[in-house]
């Protein structure tokens, strides 16, 4: 689903369907009947896949595309300066990019990286449903973004436990406060990363707290997972949406973003 804020902060989902496009968010509070074609194609390439591998791709891609490899999960595990890039010309164009590290309230505090702040905003935030988000440094590349979410990583988590995020409102973190606190024990091994890469490598970042809200009506109170690979088909009356999971009655979620090249059918 693609994801963005209106003026007042509210997440807003377009999922694409074909050569169409949905507004999700005016979906919510209706019945939607969704139903998997046994047919899967590949994001990138096009061509059929009995498996989907990372969110689309068909294993070849897997396997070849730089945008697939272990060090887009992992950027401090970048090997460009080995030679052995899959695609160099790809990652001198993402990888060698500024980067932020952020931190966000996605219902426990955690850090992050993402590469795009437009406007305040980055989907990364929405993704994860966070709703609360503060970006803390800048930094000069990929890799550097790693290397510094590694050196805080050891006094927060970095990664979203979606289960909790999506049975409720998260309580309001003081992310300033807490960005204070991480820098001041991360210092030694931030200096370490300054001395061996420039001073320029790692900037601070001035920036006020991004408060996010959601189309949700009701929370489920026990989180259900719908896997379309062996039910096919599914159905119910959708009360919400956050990250990128649909939220329906009888507390059924599914992750949308999971199934990217499936072939659905979708009828309100």
């Amino acid at each position: 689903m693609a994801v963005g804020v209106d003026a007042n902060n509210v997440a807003q989902y377009q999922l694409n369907v074909g050569n169409s496009s949905i507004d999700m968010n005016d979906l919510v509070g209706k019945h939607i009947s969704v139903s998997y074609e046994a047919q899967i194609n590949c994001v990138h390439c096009g061509r059929k896949t009995n498996k989907s591998f990372s969110q689309g791709y068909c294993y070849p891609c897997l396997t070849k595309l730089a945008q697939c490899d272990s060090c887009m999960i992992k950027p401090e595990k970048c090997h460009y300066d080995q030679g052995t890039c899959r695609e160099p010309a790809w990652g001198e164009e993402n990888c060698f990019a500024s980067h932020f590290v952020y931190l966000s309230n996605t219902g426990n505090a955690k850090v992050g990286i993402t590469r795009f702040v437009t406007d305040g905003v980055s989907s990364r935030w929405i993704d994860q449903g966070a709703s609360q988000a503060l970006p803390i440094l800048r930094v000069h590349n990929r890799l550097m973004s790693g290397l510094v979410e590694t050196a805080l990583k050891a006094q927060i988590a970095d990664k979203t436990n979606w289960r909790k995020m999506l049975q409720g409102e998260a309580e309001p973190i003081d992310l300033h406060s807490l960005k204070a606190g991480l820098l001041s024990n991360a210092s030694s091994e931030l200096k370490a990363l300054t001395d061996q890469y420039g001073l320029q490598s790692i900037s601070d970042i001035e920036s006020d707290i991004l408060n996010i809200a959601y189309p949700v009506e009701t929370y489920p109170t026990k989180v259900k997972s719908i896997n379309l690979d062996k039910e096919f088909a599914f159905e119910g009356r959708l009360q919400g949406i956050k990250g990128q999971y649909l939220m329906l009655d009888n507390d059924r979620v599914i992750n949308v973003r999971k199934y990217s090249g499936y072939h659905l059918n979708i009828e309100v």
